[in-house]
């Protein structure tokens, strides 16, 4: 079993993932819609919590309790959280500026956006995946133990399995093929990626699953299988093509969400952990204020990296064999051509 979910909060465990899971689908078909669902997600939200933030930074370098003991400040001050956010936010609207033909967004030179835009955030999780297995080899020489503590006050125990599944997020940023393959959709809904078919799907999302199984420890019940799921959820059953535009809305929104309310992930009975803490720990919030554990179970940690590489190493293989076969650069061209989801997406996509 991956998770801690038993005893009295099980069900409120399994609650708080539906609520997730189906917030997260329906904030994304507002925001992808229309314009003024797009403006207000990706727009006028992150300004107005910018202000936010910026005001929260001001006062505790003042020393002012109330932002001192503010629950962004204490749980989700740590540089990750912030550029992730902001990355995928970028993201949100350079989609949005593809799909509207807003500015640079119709010229053929900034295809390639969402490829450098999904490189980044992946090497963004990458360079995290990193930190944890040096600061996991530093804290195991001067303590005996792997456990490092975060700068949001989290417990992570640092491995081996990081350094895989780092590996694997690089191989991953090269099996996104056809950068130049970038549509809107005839309804002005959706800017579509046909040749991101579910053979990149599924090897981002073991690998992304692994790295916040590992390194997002307190949130991964929800943005390591509610947050992957709902993008991938909506575009097998009716947006073909559109997932990496899915995707970024789902983490933009989560991010917004998770930054203001990260108590709702870490101190409630909606809290899950990880196995790796074992039974010692009923939430997050415990985990931050605790000492060392003692107890660790990294075995799911190095199960799912191992398999986040297999898939990574099976699914860049495929991609060789395909521009061998077919002559073609594989991130010039599409190569995905015959495949049923390809198919389905580009009879939505406009003409050039």
């Amino acid at each position: 079993m991956l998770f801690q979910i038993y005893g009295d909060n099980a069900m409120y465990q399994l609650l708080g993932w539906v609520l997730v899971f189906a917030g997260l689908v329906i904030c994304n078909e507002i925001a992808r819609r229309t314009k003024a669902g797009g403006a207000f997600f990706f727009l006028v939200l992150p300004a107005a919590l910018t202000v936010y933030f910026v005001a929260i930074a001001i006062g505790a370098a003042n020393g002012a309790e109330w932002a001192l003991n503010n629950q962004t400040h204490v749980y989700m001050n740590g540089w990750f959280h912030y550029a992730k956010l902001y990355a995928a936010v970028a993201g949100c609207i350079g989609f949005m500026m593809i799909k509207y033909k807003w500015g640079v967004g119709a010229k053929d030179w900034f295809k390639p956006f969402p490829f450098v835009i999904v490189a980044i955030n992946i090497l963004i999780a990458v360079g995290s995946d990193f930190e944890s297995a040096i600061k996991g080899a530093q804290a195991l020489a001067e303590t005996g133990s792997r456990y490092w503590l975060s700068n949001e006050g989290v417990w992570l125990y640092g491995g081996w399995w990081n350094w895989v599944n780092g590996i694997a997020g690089i191989l991953n940023i090269f099996c996104m093929t056809g950068w130049w393959g970038i549509y809107t959709s005839k309804k002005k809904d959706d800017m579509l990626w046909p040749d991101m078919t579910w053979c990149f799907i599924i090897a981002y999302d073991v690998w992304n699953f692994e790295y916040t199984y590992s390194n997002l420890p307190t949130h991964s019940w929800y943005c390591g299988v509610a947050l992957l799921l709902a993008p991938t959820f909506a575009n097998m059953f009716w947006n073909k093509g559109g997932w990496i535009q899915n995707r970024a809305n789902t983490l933009a929104i989560w991010c917004m969400f998770a930054q203001v309310f990260p108590l709702f992930q870490v101190g409630a009975k909606f809290a899950v952990l990880p196995t790796l803490y074992g039974p010692e720990w009923t939430n997050g919030l415990e985990l931050s204020t605790a000492a060392q554990p003692t107890y660790a179970n990294p075995t799911a940690q190095g199960v799912v990296a191992l398999l986040a590489l297999a898939v990574n190493v099976i699914c860049l293989t495929a991609i060789i064999k395909r521009s061998i076969e077919q002559k073609k650069n594989p991130y010039k061209n599409e190569i995905f051509t015959d495949q049923k989801d390809f198919k389905i997406a580009m009879a939505r996509a406009e003409e050039k």
